[in-house]
């Protein structure tokens, strides 16, 4: 049993590793206006696959979480971080001297 848990964690370790990479090949096609259901349609695939080995973890009593290191490089630069400007504030409106 414990050789089956083992052996489901590793695939889901691949898995996800696999499904980072498909959906970073679907983004690039997004971003240069290219056809991606081919991808998409495996990633719903790779998805369909690990939700019946997650079940079938969670049936063998396995509820630790499964770590995978991640080697995901974001694709656009950070935001930098904003500068605090404090508000101004507003004068009242002079009142006119009546003579």
């Amino acid at each position: 049993m414990d050789n089956r848990i083992n052996e489901i964690r590793r695939i889901v370790r691949a898995l996800r590793v696999s499904m980072r990479e498909a959906e970073a090949i679907m983004h690039e096609q997004i971003n240069r206006d290219e056809d991606c259901t081919f991808v998409a349609g495996e990633v719903m695939k790779m998805r369909t696959v690990m939700s019946g080995l997650v079940r079938e973890r969670a049936a063998l009593g396995d509820t630790d979480p499964i770590v995978v290191a991640s080697l995901f490089v974001p694709r656009r630069k950070p935001t930098p971080p904003r500068v605090h400007v404090e508000k101004r504030r507003l004068l009242p409106p002079r009142e006119v001297a009546q003579a």
